[in-house]
């Protein structure tokens, strides 16, 4: 069996890495897509996690493919596009670490992942099925995308997912939130970022907030505050958990670091069954702390620490 079985999106993030000595913009190729890191992040830190995705047929499909096998994922489920690219992520960052995105993405590889290309022994034998919303935003991979999550929900997985807001990628916002709402009947547990609360719920009271969405039967819903921690619902149980300091190299894939943590701590107890707050909160913890070092380091997958940094 997996513990956890990624579908979606990777790609390349071209993140700004300073200036040359002309003033011209210089950038690292690192990999990224948001379940990608998720899967790497929950793979380094003692999960056994596989993913579901489409490449193109070029060097940096080859290196994607490599980094998720050389990081423990099993990528038997990533698809080689013989027509579109990989896609790729333009980033840039500020001075206090936040990130800006620009795709360079219709078409390309990711957004070409069909229905068929979803491996059905791949959902039969995962523990949990995570999914996020850039795979939502157009079709092919919209379609292939649900019905990934809603077969392997058929079949007995954990359904977790992360509406990973990327304004872009859609026509409005009325269609971003329309979107990322669709698939929340689907879904188990919900991980939501401070700045996407108040855009799928109308509140940035994450109390008020995560009631909305728990309405539709979210088991588990955390929403992670920046340096502030993580605060969390667990059916009538709220609470907070602390964040940890650093010094920010750049937030890119932090929140992916933080979800891929977390899951990889509730899989050694095999779901939420017998989990309690004490036990809920000591995850959460855990999960700081790996984003936390992942926030101080620059790039995604390369900055996701590993069980021996954690000290675990």
């Amino acid at each position: 069996m997996t513990d956890i079985l990624a579908v979606g999106e990777i790609l390349i993030d071209l993140t700004q890495n300073g200036v040359n000595e002309q003033g011209i913009p210089k950038f690292d190729a690192n990999p990224g897509g948001a379940p990608a890191n998720l899967a790497v992040a929950a793979a380094r830190l003692g999960a056994k996690t596989a993913f579901i995705g489409k490449v193109g047929r070029d060097s940096f499909g080859d290196f994607l493919r490599s980094t998720l096998e050389e990081n423990g994922v099993d990528a038997s489920g990533l698809v080689t596009d013989s027509v579109q690219h990989t896609t790729l992520a333009v980033v840039t960052v500020d001075k206090s670490g936040e990130r800006s995105f620009s795709f360079y993405r219709d078409p390309s590889a990711d957004v070409d992942l069909e229905a068929a290309d979803i491996d059905e022994e791949m959902l039969k034998n995962t523990r949990f099925l995570h999914f996020g919303s850039v795979s939502l935003t157009a079709d092919p991979s919209k379609t292939a995308t649900l019905h990934a999550a809603s077969r392997a929900r058929e079949l007995g997985a954990v359904i977790s997912y992360d509406p990973n807001y990327r304004a872009s990628l859609w026509k409005s916002e009325a269609e971003a939130v329309k979107g990322m709402l669709e698939p929340m009947d689907l879904v188990d547990i919900l991980k939501v970022s401070d700045e996407e609360m108040p855009l799928l719920t109308g509140t940035e009271d994450p109390e008020k907030g995560t009631a909305i969405l728990a309405e539709r039967g979210i088991k588990l819903i955390l929403v992670t505050l920046g340096p502030k921690g993580a605060f969390y619902r667990f059916g009538d149980k709220t609470g907070t958990v602390p964040g940890v300091p650093c010094v920010v190299g750049d937030t890119n894939g932090a929140g992916d670091t933080f979800f891929g943590a977390f899951l990889s701590r509730l899989a050694r107890r095999g779901g939420l069954e017998d989990v309690d707050v004490s036990d809920l909160e000591d995850m959460i913890a855990f999960a700081n702390l790996a984003a936390s070092i992942t926030t101080s380091r620059h790039g995604a997958i390369p900055a996701m620490p590993t069980l021996s940094e954690m000290g675990k």
